[in-house]
This record gives C-alpha cells, sequence and structure tokens, in this order.
C-alpha cells in the first residue's frame, strides 16, 4: 500500500489501515431456555397479528358483482 505523501504528526495514524488486532472478543454468551421462548412467543405474536388482519382486511378489499349498487333493505322485498 502506498505511503501518504503530507506528514502526520503521529505514526499511529498514518499506520491505522493496516492495523490488526490479535485481541479475540469475548465468546457470545448462550441464551437460555426462557429467552428462545420469550423471542418465539414475540415473533408468534407479530406473525398472528399480521395474519389476523390480513384476514379481517380481506372482506373490505373484495369487490363482488353488485358493488355499484346500493344494499337493499328487507322492505323492498315485501309486496
Amino acid at each position: 500500500m502506498p505511503r501518504r505523501g503530507e506528514h502526520v504528526p503521529y505514526a499511529f495514524v498514518a499506520e491505522a489501515d493496516r492495523f490488526r488486532s490479535n485481541v479475540a472478543p469475548p465468546p457470545r454468551r448462550r441464551a437460555g431456555a426462557s429467552e428462545i421462548a420469550g423471542r418465539t412467543l414475540i415473533g408468534l405474536t407479530v406473525v398472528a397479528g399480521l395474519v389476523g388482519s390480513l384476514l379481517f382486511g380481506m372482506p373490505a378489499l373484495e369487490t363482488g358483482s353488485d358493488a355499484g349498487q346500493p344494499p337493499r333493505s328487507e322492505a323492498a322485498h315485501q309486496p
């Protein structure tokens, strides 16, 4: 990698792009059973809400054959 042409007051700034740490991050802590169950319940709640809103919203989105006509009352059917 080419060196910079301008002078840098601190040597670590100039060498920062190729520095690699030899310190390994700590191991990740394993999720407990209650944490996994909580995540699963939250996921199921979100999915159930989406499915429920889709089921309740579908009748409003349907276009029937009599969509342009006003609703008829029972009084209109009596002679």
